[in-house]
């Protein structure tokens, strides 16, 4: 016996076929892990976030616009409008529907200057709306919280019918 054929005898014989299939799988899957997560980075980096801010704030003008409406036919068409004088209670009370959260964050909805602002952390989500109300309503103030049950109490005086934005029933 030559001493080649002593070392080949010593030496097994490596057959390396059997490993080829399963390299090959484990690359093809590595690279969908990488298109996916790639494709997730990409929509969730750019277009999910701007999608997100554009659909809430749509979102709370349509709450404000609601709101108003709901302020607005609180308030008596008439100048008496069934509404005692002096100083009786509450003679109106109509509940508001609020969403509970817009973009996933409380907000808040205030009365100011005979108008309705929306305030919302997110600067992409907020505004403004002018409340359409007759002359005999002297004042408009209150502020509903999202997430509280959110009301309109009407009241008239001697100077006038007064609205208030109330939390509760």
């Amino acid at each position: 016996m030559s001493p080649e054929d002593r070392n080949a005898s010593k030496l097994p014989e490596v057959d390396d076929r059997a490993l080829s299939p399963v390299v090959g799988k484990t690359f093809e899957l590595g690279v969908l892990v990488l298109l996916i997560a790639m494709l997730t980075a990409t929509l969730y980096g750019g277009v999910v976030p701007e999608y997100r801010s554009a659909a809430a704030g749509e979102l709370g003008d349509r709450t404000l616009v609601r709101a108003a409406g709901d302020l607005e036919r609180a308030v008596p068409p008439n100048a008496t409008g069934g509404l005692p004088t002096g100083d009786a209670p509450v003679a109106v009370r109509a509940s508001v529907d609020l969403p509970g959260t817009i973009r996933g964050t409380s907000y808040r909805v205030v009365a100011e200057n005979r108008s309705l602002r929306l305030v919302h952390p997110h600067p992409a989500v907020g505004g403004e709306t002018a409340l359409a109300l007759p002359d005999r309503v002297r004042t408009v103030d209150g502020t509903w919280e999202s997430g509280a049950p959110a009301a309109v109490a009407v009241r008239a005086n001697a100077t006038g019918v007064h609205v208030r934005l109330v939390v509760g029933e």
